[in-house]
């Protein structure tokens, strides 16, 4: 199987209750077991990722950051990554979005496993027209994809999150701009729709996928992340906690990674998790 690597476009450095946005994409992807991971965001916002993660090292990550400089559309993302994916499978998640969910990683799992065709999520929405639309028969089959339809001929929405296999490449590159002006995801998926090689796993009811892309949906999510964390007492999105379950770090790099943060909430945190492994 291809090495999994993968880009992450953000449109906002803003904290979620207690933690960078950037963090809940980034757990999504070490969820999945991906560790070569690209950055890809406008030339101010680079700058401040560069700043918070560096190079991923401490976490065993290997982060690389480029630029768009103007919002082209996500399919872009393969021709700015061309040489960062080289030959390898590939997976691409927006920074603003946020996945929480019993089971969640188990699907993450299965995705990164295929490097063959592409992996999409397909997620239960009320309001269908803001985002991109799948529609399946009676059996479960992906019947056509639509991006932000006036229509939608389902309720079921496109999380931000896809598993492509490296002839996503060369699918990019024959993306044209949609009216929008942009290179749309979109049309990568119906790409591999008609090749009938598309799978879409359908998130179930127990799962929540949070949109951050408005100020309501900022809210929203940070009243979410707070009532979880308050009720049991776990962090969401917590890097060192991924990273140190994996076996990527020790108890050692972890208690060193919590030393600066040791008066925060965040840092108690960190150092409950090596208390408790000890």
């Amino acid at each position: 199987m291809a090495i999994p690597v993968t880009k992450a476009i953000s449109k906002q450095v803003i904290p979620i209750f207690d933690k960078p946005m950037i963090y809940y994409p980034l757990s999504v992807l070490m969820l999945a077991g991906i560790r070569e991971i690209l950055i890809i965001s406008t030339p101010r916002d680079v700058l401040v990722f560069q700043e918070l993660l560096g190079d991923g090292k401490e976490l065993d990550l290997s982060i690389t950051y480029e630029i768009q400089d103007s919002p082209k559309g996500l399919a872009e993302a393969f021709l700015i990554g061309e040489t960062f994916i080289g030959k390898d499978s590939v997976a691409l998640i927006l920074g603003d979005n946020l996945f929480y969910g019993h089971g969640f990683t188990g699907m993450l799992e299965k995705a990164v496993k295929s490097d063959i065709g592409a992996t999409i999520f397909g997620y239960y929405v009320k309001n269908p027209k803001d985002f991109g639309v799948v529609e399946f028969d009676k059996d479960g089959k992906v019947m056509s994809l639509e991006e932000k339809p006036e229509n939608p001929k389902s309720n079921y929405a496109i999380p931000g999150i896809y598993f492509y296999d490296n002839s996503v490449i060369e699918k990019a590159k024959m993306v044209t701009p949609s009216e929008r002006g942009e290179l749309e995801i979109t049309s990568i998926n119906e790409m591999y729709l008609k090749e009938n090689n598309l799978q879409v796993i359908s998130l179930g009811r127990g799962m929540a996928w949070l949109d951050t892309g408005t100020f309501d949906g900022l809210l929203e999510a940070s009243n979410f992340v707070k009532t979880i964390q308050s009720r049991q007492g776990i962090m969401i999105a917590c890097l060192e906690e991924i990273a140190y379950n994996k076996g990527w770090i020790d108890n050692r790099q972890l208690l060193k990674l919590s030393e600066s943060l040791r008066k925060t909430t965040y840092g108690e945190y960190l150092l409950s998790l090596v208390k408790n492994h000890e």
